[in-house]
């Protein structure tokens, strides 16, 4: 017996995602219209449905393409939700450091005060964010966190983002600093930072493993259980929306632009036009995803291991037609 679903919500992250492409150009709406189900984005305000359930996945009926580090830790502290595709989209990931400090390789990071965000969330993905990325750089040199000194800095409510980071490394407290995505890219100039590691240069991508890539989606096994063809269809729109990102570029500049809140050198300086939005669960990014939950869990983010393999469903995009 088909459940009655008058209701599904998604949210994404500000930043590439072939659900902002969906929504912006109308296509969740419109594929669901005539079911008489309506589609409605956290990212507006909602009232009643608390915003934090962007981290904690607590709606039955939400679709969420977001950081990997909120959705390993809902599912880590028991909620229901299961893994139905995955992303890698190059986002300018590197370490800032002052300019004319003459750090360019991953091995002049040792011994060096790097800057450790401290957000005052339920579950810090800024912190998270940051050690992986040190420890991404760190790794091709052979190093690891504890061959540099980790500081901690203080992230003002409502600050923008990085710039607590970033004041502390033009104050002269920290040395280096972990950022990506396009307001990092327009922030850097603003304090006197320079690109020290490039992390898209590395040959090897798992130095860029972190919240952001790969990308999950995930949805609620509820909603999985009582209504697989409403997730199926969803998915495929979503590489509906990732063929044709594919094809247009300039359109997807201008919808970055308003997703991230990064005006055109940001989102030009960030993401390389023409990058796939698709989404797959392929062994590679699965591993990728897990080398992840690894790290995670080693750093105390999570409450508890979580299975990638186990979580993954890969019925949803085999349901898709030309998945």
């Amino acid at each position: 017996m088909t459940t009655a679903l008058d209701t599904i919500w998604f949210t994404r992250c500000p930043v590439p995602t072939a659900t902002g492409i969906a929504a912006d150009q109308g296509w969740l709406a419109g594929e669901f219209a005539t079911d008489g189900i309506e589609v409605r984005s956290l990212q507006d305000d909602q009232p009643g449905v608390p915003r934090e359930t962007h981290y904690t996945h607590a709606l039955t009926g939400l679709f969420r393409e977001g950081g990997n580090v909120p959705a390993l830790w809902a599912r880590s502290r028991g909620e229901a939700t299961r893994l139905i595709g995955l992303t890698w989209i190059e986002e300018r990931q590197a370490v800032l450091v002052r300019a004319g400090a003459g750090i360019t390789r991953p091995e002049q990071l040792k011994g060096l005060r790097l800057a450790v965000p401290r957000h005052r969330i339920a579950i810090d993905f800024w912190r998270a964010m940051a050690l992986s990325g040190f420890h991404g750089a760190l790794a091709q040199a052979g190093l690891d966190l504890g061959d540099a000194r980790l500081v901690d800095v203080e992230a003002r409510p409502g600050g923008g983002q990085w710039e607590a980071e970033l004041a502390a490394l033009a104050a002269g407290e920290v040395d280096a600093v972990y950022v990506k995505g396009a307001l990092a890219a327009e922030a850097a100039p603003r304090h006197g930072a320079e690109v020290g590691i490039d992390l898209d240069a590395l040959p090897d991508r798992r130095a860029r493993v972190n919240n952001g890539t790969p990308r999950p989606i995930t949805v609620h096994q509820r909603l999985l259980d009582e209504r697989p063809e409403v997730v199926a269809r969803f998915l495929g729109v979503l590489l509906r929306a990732a063929d044709w990102a594919a094809g247009h570029p300039e359109d997807v500049a201008r919808i970055l632009s308003a997703e991230t809140g990064a005006g055109a050198t940001g989102v030009a300086a960030a993401y390389v036009p023409g990058a796939s939005l698709h989404l797959d669960l392929s062994p590679e990014r699965l591993d990728l995803l897990a080398r992840q939950e690894r790290f995670l869990r080693g750093q105390g983010f999570l409450e508890s291991p979580v299975d990638v393999g186990a979580w993954a469903d890969h019925t949803p995009l085999q349901g898709v037609p030309h998945a």
